[in-house]
């Protein structure tokens, strides 16, 4: 899932009534919805069109890699011009060419360029963050960052749910023209969302700052974690979880509620975990029992002879990955002081796009090479190489509190 940066916006709000938060949030939904109504059908997609596991994976993760070279650059852009909405409407755009890539038929470029085409999509989701930031206080900062976290993962499950039962009652396509017309209606409403005409300042992205904040150990481990977690998420539920549940013989609308079965206990854990897990169990612990229940989990999934026990294993991977990638987001930003956050951010995400191409990526070989449960394995040792990490770093940094005692 993309995570939500922090960033400090001037100390009074843009003024604001309902109707605008209203036109924002639908435009959110709608940015959202766009971008994954074709996520849970993408590799049965393309495996229904005669396509190999490899090509799959190439397919799936230039999504990541997409992502790796535009967010930084275009978070630079947006803050230069200190313009947000042109960069909504860039979203919308990109989200519904995307959808219309994928119909097109012939060679496998087309949804090579659809998914690279998605990538741009979802590096536009920084300026969506730090408009909405400007409708409240700099004090309600938290509550800004929840309502719009909330908005991200209804939007996901909308256009996840929606898949399934387009593609089950029409066809394939049925699910990409949806997102052509998502897209265009939140094009559209995108010219209603309120940006002050001198546009919203932040804390800008400095490449001067850059160089200072790559060095940071602590920034350097959490994006470390954070790659290895979303290898592991772009070769599950984003990669080829679907397309296991199709081998076991899923309809359309049994691969929606395999989605549900995912999505929902992990928006539950985001919740759960900053409130109550890690006050209790400690910051490193709750990220290392994550990682390794996700390796648990993950493996489970090859093992799965039946709808019902790979259901299962969605609801408890979800949670488990829902536990670790909220903190980590914390963690990459902790250090900074206020004027620095959105350049440590900038690089955060960044970086962690790698696992978004290189998870699906490596997974379609392996299933090529191996066969398609062995990638399901591969996200079972990334979890690992994590959770060695966790435990580690964890021994690392109360190393010097006990010195200092």
């Amino acid at each position: 899932m993309s995570a939500v940066p922090t960033t400090q916006e001037h100390a009074a709000a843009i003024p604001t009534n309902r109707s605008d938060h209203a036109i924002f949030i639908t435009v959110t939904l709608l940015y959202w919805s766009t971008l994954y109504i074709y996520v849970p059908i993408l590799s049965p997609f393309m495996k229904s069109s005669g396509y190999a596991d490899v090509l799959i994976g190439i397919v799936l993760g230039s999504y990541g890699f997409m992502q790796m070279f535009i967010r930084f650059p275009l978070g630079l852009l947006s803050d230069k011009l200190h313009k947000r909405k042109p960069f909504l409407m860039l979203g919308m755009i990109s989200g519904a060419l995307s959808c219309l890539l994928f119909m097109v038929p012939g060679s496998w470029l087309w949804p090579l360029a659809g998914r690279m085409m998605s990538g741009v999509c979802a590096s536009a989701w920084v300026a969506f963050t730090v408009l909405y930031a400007a409708y409240y206080a700099s004090s309600e900062a938290t509550k800004a960052m929840s309502n719009i976290s909330v908005m991200t993962v209804s939007g996901q499950l909308i256009g996840m749910t929606l898949s399934g039962w387009l593609a089950g009652a029409y066809s394939w396509h049925a699910a990409f023209l949806a997102g052509i017309i998502l897209g265009a209606a939140g094009l559209a409403l995108s010219f209603a969302v309120k940006e002050p005409r001198e546009g919203v300042a932040r804390s800008p992205i400095s490449l001067r700052h850059l160089r200072e904040i790559v060095r940071t150990p602590s920034l350097q481990q959490v994006s470390t974690l954070s790659i290895l977690a979303h290898c592991v998420l772009f070769i599950t539920m984003f990669g080829f979880t679907p397309l296991k549940a199709t081998s076991l013989g899923a309809s359309s609308g049994q691969l929606t509620l395999i989605v549900v079965a995912f999505m929902i206990p992990h928006a539950a854990a985001s919740l759960i975990t900053g409130r109550w897990l890690v006050p209790r169990c400690g910051t490193w612990n709750v990220i290392a029992i994550a990682f390794l229940l996700s390796g648990i989990f993950t493996v489970a999934i090859a093992y799965s002879p039946s709808l019902g026990l790979l259901a299962l294993t969605q609801v408890l991977n979800g949670f488990a990955q829902g536990m670790h990638l909220p903190i980590l987001l914390g963690l990459a930003i902790q250090p900074f002081a206020s004027s620095k956050r959105a350049t440590a951010m900038g690089f955060y995400q960044a970086v962690y796009s790698i696992g978004m191409f290189a998870g699906p990526f490596l997974a379609g070989f392996v299933n090529d090479m191996f066969g398609r449960d062995y990638g399901f394995w591969l996200g079972g040792a990334f979890a690992l190489i994590a959770l060695l990490l966790a435990l580690f770093w964890k021994r690392s940094s109360a190393a010097p509190a006990k010195t200092a005692s």
